[in-house]
């Protein structure tokens, strides 16, 4: 019988990417606010270009969920200046002003 891990390895690198993902919105947003956002697109567009070029399963599956973190990202961006303004979140004394436009 023979086993194969590359579903696991995905699932597992998947878990990681999204928890990698996670504390860089939170630091992201505190220390530049949503400006970067354009950041996160260009690098999930350029994630998922790599992903359909690339012929090895493992390396392109990783590739595309990093792609789809970046992209989902943008809008967690923006939900998390939502959450630091409901006080979920702490704010950064510095970029106070950034929370009394809207």
């Amino acid at each position: 019988m023979e086993l194969y891990f590359t579903g696991i390895i995905i699932a597992a690198c998947t878990f990681f990417v999204i928890g990698l993902f996670h504390p860089i919105v939170i630091k992201t947003e505190y220390y530049w606010g949503t400006r970067p956002w354009w950041i996160f697109l260009v690098c999930g567009i350029l994630c998922i270009m790599a992903a359909l070029l690339i012929a090895n399963v493992m390396i392109s599956s990783i590739l595309g969920v990093v792609g789809a973190s970046f992209l989902w990202s943008i809008g967690e961006l923006f939900d998390q200046k939502k959450r630091v303004k409901k006080g979920w979140f702490p704010m950064n004394p510095k970029r106070k002003d950034c929370y009394l436009d809207d």
